[in-house]
């Protein structure tokens, strides 16, 4: 391998990660850098040459496009190369998750066109059929996680994606609890594959400082399904005659129109920047280039068990899962009740079915206004802080203020609106996970742990909107309460926990650590850690 000086090294070097060590020592300043996460220690100097990349770790695949040390991409051929990657990869990830979503969001649409009739569903049933999906989710999260790190990732999607429309069709022959129970729980295994495979796919094409915001991009689409979801649903709950019901007619025409998505996507989307027939040889090499200031790697198929140990043992692993429990379990609930909480404030089934549009229009402008906050502050954990306070404001009027004229009614329903502000919170963390994560073991074991988090979340949340508390559900928001409160309280501890990771591999700097400050980025498709790699620096 040769690099653009023309220097050639061999394949006998060795990583940072296999020979640091905890060792007492002092920085120049006198300063203990000792307790440093397990990275920090004084390299002698012939372990300090050693500074090249170590070819035995990096993927093989990899191996023959990435160069030995990084090179320098013009502003002007950077944009070239994402205009290039937004055109193939971005429309994939953006639609996909629209009809995810779309698919999710049908129950609660059909819940108000006779589906809770005609299956007979009687008191917590309802909510069983969205806690189904959850707990399905939580069984396969981990295996599917490993396969998307180890098969073509753009197959394995398209292949779930037709395998869950077949799926979501079916919900239209059923007519009783225990079937839509069944196809609920199918459901939730293969969309399973939806959210882990976005995170690995915007960092395999992204570099850091855009991954927020294209996260965000394809998230949002939980709020174009509420639009596009709720006028569909209503020219759906029209149908009155014919041999299907309305609730019938959407699932049956979503599920035929998803297969056909699912093959698109089957030929369409590239596996990785190495696989990508549609670009050429010097565009993947460029494409690999501008992502290598990531450090998290873009694939690598070796196990490596260490990594599993420090992804369990990290405590930014367990933030993670913690934001993800806050802000689902409320979601989950406001999602599969929204129109049964809508109508319960005494407007009509098609004022109801306008009103979840206009919902809709309240995510997406909260998630790209935190987003923009984000690119123009640089503060991803004080802003989402920022954002879970108007929840805390609407939570508290849904639980004080009763609906007694039009007054009260739009009170509470705009109330009920500015509480899903939380919503900045669960996508500024996914994107953290995909920027703050090295190491392909290490991301597979956190990505799999944050959604086992998000779908215990997902899978309590309908639980707590008890059938016999409606229409106001006190229960349920006062439990939403303490969510919010131990969500600020885990975003400020995660910022107090990166600060000091940062500070104290600033500290490597200033004692003369050179692997803690190599602008050739060397080591950054080593498979490190970010524990691992002294170079590496948190973003929060």
């Amino acid at each position: 391998m040769v690099d653009i000086k023309g220097e050639e090294y061999g394949h006998d070097v060795v990583a940072p990660s296999e020979v640091l060590q905890v060792v007492e020592t002092e920085d120049i300043k006198g300063n203990d850098i000792t307790d440093i996460s397990q990275i920090e220690r004084v390299m002698s100097p012939e372990e300090l040459e050693k500074d090249h990349m170590n070819y035995d770790r990096v993927d093989k695949e990899l191996a023959k496009y990435a160069n030995a040390a990084r090179i320098d991409i013009s502003e002007e051929e950077n944009k070239r190369l994402k205009r290039l990657i937004d055109k193939r990869v971005l429309p994939i990830m953006i639609f996909t998750y629209f009809l995810q979503a779309l698919d999710k969001g049908t129950l609660s649409f059909a819940s108000i066109m006779g589906i809770k009739t005609d299956a007979h569903l009687v008191g917590q049933q309802y909510s069983w059929l969205t806690t189904c999906i959850y707990i399905a989710v939580l069984i396969v999260e981990y295996p599917t996680n490993w396969l998307i790190q180890r098969v073509p990732i753009a197959k394995y999607l398209g292949l779930n994606i037709i395998l869950w429309s077949i799926t979501l069709a079916l919900h239209a022959v059923c007519r009783s609890f225990a079937s839509l129970a069944v196809v609920r729980t199918l459901l939730g295994i293969f969309e399973a594959v939806c959210q882990p495979s976005f995170l690995v796919l915007s960092s395999m094409w992204y570099k850091r400082e855009e991954q927020a915001q294209i996260v965000t991009y394809w998230y949002m689409m939980n709020g174009g399904q509420q639009i596009v979801g709720g006028l569909l649903a209503y020219c759906f709950s029209l149908i009155h005659r014919g041999p299907l019901k309305s609730w019938q007619a959407i699932f049956l025409t979503y599920g035929c129109f998803s297969v056909l998505w699912g093959l698109f996507v089957l030929w369409w989307l590239p596996d990785s920047p190495m696989r990508a027939k549609c670009f050429t040889e010097e565009d993947k090499t460029l494409m690999i280039e501008r992502v290598r200031t990531n450090q998290t790697g873009i694939q690598n198929k070796a196990f490596r068990p260490e990594q599993i140990k420090e992804a369990l043992l990290d405590p930014q692993s367990w933030c993670y899962c913690g934001i993800a429990i806050c802000t689902t379990l409320p979601t989950s609930g406001l999602g599969a009740f929204a129109n049964i909480i809508i109508s319960g404030f005494h407007f009509t089934v098609l004022q109801t079915q306008l009103l979840a549009m206009v919902l809709g229009v309240v995510i997406i402008i909260i998630l790209l206004s935190s987003t923009w906050l984000v690119k123009k502050t640089g503060q991803n954990l004080i802003v989402m802080a920022l954002y879970v306070i108007p929840s805390f404001i609407g939570t508290i009027v849904l639980l004080t203020v009763e609906n007694k004229n039009k007054g009260t009614q739009v009170g509470l329903l705009i109330s009920y609106y500015i509480v899903l502000s939380f919503w900045a919170a669960q996508t500024l963390a996914m994107s953290m996970i995909s920027r703050n994560i090295a190491g392909q073991t290490k991301k597979t074991v956190v990505v799999a742990m944050n959604f086992v988090a998000w779908a215990t979340g997902n899978a309590i949340g309908p639980q707590v909107f008890l059938s016999w508390n409606a229409p106001r559900y006190f229960i349920a928001f006062a439990v939403h309460m303490g969510c919010y409160v131990l969500l600020v309280f885990v975003i400020m501890f995660l910022r107090w926990e990166l600060k000091r990771r940062n500070v104290k591999k600033d500290r490597l700097v200033e004692a003369g650590i050179r692997q803690a400050k190599d602008e050739r980025l060397v080591h950054a498709f080593d498979d490190l850690t970010d524990v691992e790699n002294p170079n590496f620096r948190y973003i929060f």
